[in-house]
């Protein structure tokens, strides 16, 4: 007796509107997932692809599941880009992303046009610039990172590489800023190179042009143009760990602080720029829509996991005191910077909280959206667009970016006058 397999509606009325699935009996569309979409032509789906989500979306020339079986829940997936197998959850996509087989992208990642990545890549709360490239066997969650100008002059991540994002004493503000947003969303930096089997223990600020060699692990901040060829660890030093106790939390906070301010600038791009080039596609409104959540959820992570942070300055304080630990002199200093974190945490969340909600410092960025907007009107895609902005138009887009920066790290370290910090105008800087 012959058997007779019938295909679920939506996979017949995909097919009817132009996706190519060659194996329909092994592809599953979740019931919610809304056919309209789907682009009418050009995306192919292959053998052992699942979708889910009500706000899933695929535009056209989209391709998953060639290496391997491919879930995908509520994501937002732009033109030409390919999923080749894997996990990939409450993320967004834009144009040609490739992603090799096994991979994982959790909630929280938005990576940009051109990014790519090989097998066995991890990623959650991750943002990606422009033709960053992933080697294989990644761990990079927690991390933003830009720099290069194009496919052949690009950031790099090795194989093999951590991101080191959750410490002994159990936080996670632990995110790392690899390149930055005022500067890197102008595409015309120079690339960061992170060597192979080696990892990053955030929170860092890693600066452009800079280069870690294979096989190190980076402890420490690094300049602009910096090169990294051993272990940052103090050689040959053992050190006792007590638990809960931070000491010098300066650098770990200004960090998690310029993030935040940088994740901020980055929406701020979005609505002002990014925007008319997304909403163009018969799909891009959702992409935008997308893009703008996941900001609005890498915000909500960093800002909460900075506020676990300062509840457990209690705990450190104690530990100071009762173990007799706290950086010799300067111990009165390092006990009282992590008393005012603690106390004023309440009023440094609401600074972080309610930053660019005008937008900020209006007059710069009138004056580069009038140029921009004159450069870009012969301009259908984004990164032709910023490609064709003179010197003077990038200097007032990075000026209104920074801006924006150094206003937010400025206030919310005003309510912390021992950390001493200097935003220097335009571009925020410590002392």
């Amino acid at each position: 007796m012959t058997e007779t397999w019938t295909l679920p509606d939506k996979i017949r009325e995909l097919v009817k509107r132009g996706v190519s699935i060659p194996n329909p009996l092994w592809v599953d569309i979740g019931d919610e997932v809304p056919l309209e979409g789907f682009a009418p032509r050009g995306v192919v789906l292959y053998g052992g692809t699942k979708i889910y989500g009500s706000r899933t979306v695929v535009a056209e020339g989209a391709r998953l599941g060639y290496e391997g079986p491919v879930t995908v829940e509520n994501c937002q997936i732009g033109p030409s880009v390919e999923l080749r197998g894997g996990f990939f959850r409450e993320s967004v996509f834009l144009r040609g992303v490739v992603l090799g087989s096994g991979a994982q992208v959790r909630e929280g990642c938005l990576l940009e046009e051109e990014v790519r990545g090989g097998h066995g890549v991890g990623l959650k709360q991750t943002i990606l610039f422009p033709y960053v490239t992933l080697g294989s066997l990644i761990n990079f969650c927690d991390c933003l990172m830009a720099g290069g100008t194009g496919r052949k002059n690009h950031s790099e991540v090795g194989s093999s590489y951590i991101h080191f994002n959750f410490t002994p004493n159990e936080d996670k503000a632990t995110p790392s800023l690899i390149g930055d947003v005022p500067r890197g969303v102008m595409v015309n930096q120079p690339p960061i190179f992170l060597g192979g089997q080696g990892g990053i223990v955030g929170p860092l600020r890693i600066g452009f042009g800079t280069v870690v060699a294979a096989g190190v692990v980076c402890r420490t901040d690094c300049p602009e143009g910096g090169v990294i060829l051993r272990d940052t660890r103090t050689a040959g030093k053992s050190v006792t760990f007590h638990p809960g106790f931070y000491g010098d939390i300066r650098r770990r906070v200004l960090n998690n602080l310029f993030f935040v301010a940088n994740l901020i600038a980055l929406r701020e791009w979005y609505r002002h720029v990014r925007r008319p080039f997304l909403d163009k596609g018969p799909l891009g409104e959702a992409l935008y829509a997308g893009a703008l959540e996941k900001l609005g959820t890498a915000l909500a992570e960093r800002i909460g996991r900075l506020g676990e942070l300062s509840g457990k300055m209690e705990r450190s304080i104690t530990v100071a005191r009762t173990a007799g630990r706290g950086g010799g002199k300067n111990r009165a200093l390092l006990l009282r910077q992590e008393s005012e974190f603690q106390r004023f945490w309440p009023e440094i969340r609401q600074v972080l909280e309610q930053a660019g909600a005008d937008g900020g410092h209006v007059r710069e960025r009138e004056l580069f959206l009038e140029k921009f907007r004159k450069a870009c009107r012969e301009s259908e895609e984004y990164l032709d667009g910023v490609r064709s902005l003179d010197g003077e138009s990038l200097r007032l887009g990075t000026l209104w970016l920074q801006n924006v920066v150094a206003r937010i790290v400025r206030d919310a370290v005003s309510w912390m006058p021992s950390f001493k910090v200097e935003t220097g105008g335009a571009a925020a800087r410590e002392t």
